[in-house]
């Protein structure tokens, strides 16, 4: 698609400091929906063209760029949200910054990049209110593993017996936090449950073994429900699984390796399904136990079987059938 305005919108937490490329002209409005009114209205002041010939382009920051794009998104506005260090690592050597200096670069990008830069399209309102509660449960996880593991680590070195007032509270915030993470869960299914589409690909997803309620509806979440990614491969690279070569000349000889540059929260998932996978897939735990033995590393295998996983989910999604597991029917 092909654009005559670039527009450069730096976002903070209060404010939006937004650059015209083609006028070199800058202004701040405010990051609520009076300043998005605004803007669109000092838009139209600037620039003659019509609305659908213009970008708008800003960085990814979470929470507080959320509202924008959902009011473009009300308006049928164009905009790419792009991650932060994609334009980072763009700009090559820089020194010094400021709201407007980062709205104008964020605009020369949008247009160096025009071939490459995509117009952003947030997933269903169901997949964020999804990811919003995992989210949340996901902290209170964390809040739960520090509060039994402080109370353990008491009781170990000080014994039941001598401050049980402490002990006490502390049972009473694992409980409370436990109950409040079974609620979430609750909410998330409620949510899924009511949307055919996410229900269809949690119980395809759910078929294959070693992946569970939780992961699967991580995988809806940062998949957009599978249309995000064209194949798992892609995917498998987003959640840095997938090994790249470390070469140069005749003298860099690397080894292959996996990239830090992923969803490292999607990629620990992945793990763990690999795990569980090993103790409940026949065929996955042979193969571990077959590649062990003629010496690769476990990492290295785990990694392998994370693979697997990612592209057996694919397939019955794609499929549009739950995972068969051949050798158990064989064995039948």
């Amino acid at each position: 698609m092909s654009f005559k305005i670039y527009v450069g919108i730096d976002v903070s937490k209060l404010c939006l400091d937004v650059f015209i490329r083609e006028k070199q002209v800058h202004k701040q409005f405010k990051n609520d929906s009076k300043g998005f009114a605004l803007l669109i209205q000092w838009m139209g002041k600037q620039v003659q063209e019509p609305i659908k010939s213009i970008l708008f382009c800003f960085e990814h920051t979470g929470l507080y760029s959320l509202p924008l794009a959902l009011f473009f998104e009300e308006k049928q506005i164009h905009y790419s949200m792009i991650p932060a260090l994609e334009i980072k690592r763009s700009l090559g050597v820089t020194r010094g910054k400021n709201d407007f200096i980062d709205s104008k670069r964020i605009a020369e990008f949008a247009y160096r990049f025009k071939d490459k830069v995509s117009v952003t399209k947030l997933p269903a309102e169901a997949i964020t209110k999804v990811h919003s509660l995992l989210t949340l449960r996901d902290r209170l996880s964390r809040s739960l593993g520090s509060y039994v593991c402080s109370k353990n680590e008491f009781a170990r070195a000080l014994g039941n017996e001598y401050l049980p007032e402490l002990l006490s509270s502390y049972d009473k915030m694992i409980l409370a936090i436990k109950a409040e993470i079974k609620q979430l869960e609750k909410s998330i299914k409620a949510i899924i449950n009511e949307n055919t589409e996410l229900r269809t690909s949690l119980e395809l997803v759910t078929s294959v073994k070693g992946i569970g309620f939780i992961i699967a509806s991580y995988l809806i979440v940062y998949t957009h429900n599978f249309t995000r990614f064209d194949n798992w491969r892609k995917f498998a690279c987003y959640s840095g699984i997938a090994p790249f070569d470390y070469q140069s000349g005749t003298s860099v000889r690397g080894k292959t390796q996996v990239s830090s540059i992923a969803n490292m929260q999607v990629k620990r998932l992945l793990h763990l399904g690999a795990i569980c996978a090993i103790h409940t897939d026949i065929e996955l735990r042979d193969y571990y136990q077959r590649r062990l033995s003629e010496g690769k590393t476990r990492m290295t295998v785990i990694n392998v079987i994370r693979n697997k996983l990612i592209a057996r989910i694919f397939a019955v999604v794609k499929r549009g059938t739950p995972f068969v597991d051949i050798k158990k029917y064989i064995a039948q």
